[in-house]
């Protein structure tokens, strides 16, 4: 089980800017902005199993990679769950507004299961990023 991700990013507040809009239907907020020799961002969603209510479990920071790679993270698929098709639907829009580059429009995805209801985007740094119901219309 996966507890959180980051993510190198070229532009910090083009991430922080564009994923304070993408992410806001899907009950994330900016939970952690701060420098530490470089710039990170983390958001968070409601979790009461957590101490303080929130679970930051998508990271974004800034700056040279420390194993001698890419500054940025480009590439990458990143879904996230979630709890209606309706969401789905807010957050393509969402993040089409915030600048993402359209990556495939809301709609079932039968070839992957009956059920599958997702929508894709391209964020600012070149990466898919995806929200996805699992559930029946």
């Amino acid at each position: 089980m996966l507890d959180h991700m980051t993510f190198r990013v070229a532009d910090i507040g083009r991430a922080k800017a564009f994923y304070s809009v993408a992410l806001a239907p899907l009950g994330y907020t900016l939970a952690f902005e701060g420098n530490y020799g470089m710039n990170i961002l983390g958001f968070a969603y409601p979790d009461p199993a957590e101490p303080d209510g929130r679970k930051a479990d998508v990271w974004f920071i800034d700056g040279p990679s420390p194993y001698g790679g890419p500054p940025a993270t480009t590439g990458c698929h990143l879904a996230w769950r979630a709890a209606t098709r309706a969401q789905v639907d807010a957050f393509y829009h969402a993040a089409i507004s915030a600048g993402g580059k359209d990556n495939g429009a809301p709609g079932l995805r039968p070839d992957y299961h009956p059920h599958y209801y997702g929508a894709f985007v391209i964020d600012p740094e070149g990466n898919n990023i995806e929200a996805v119901c699992h559930l029946p219309g």
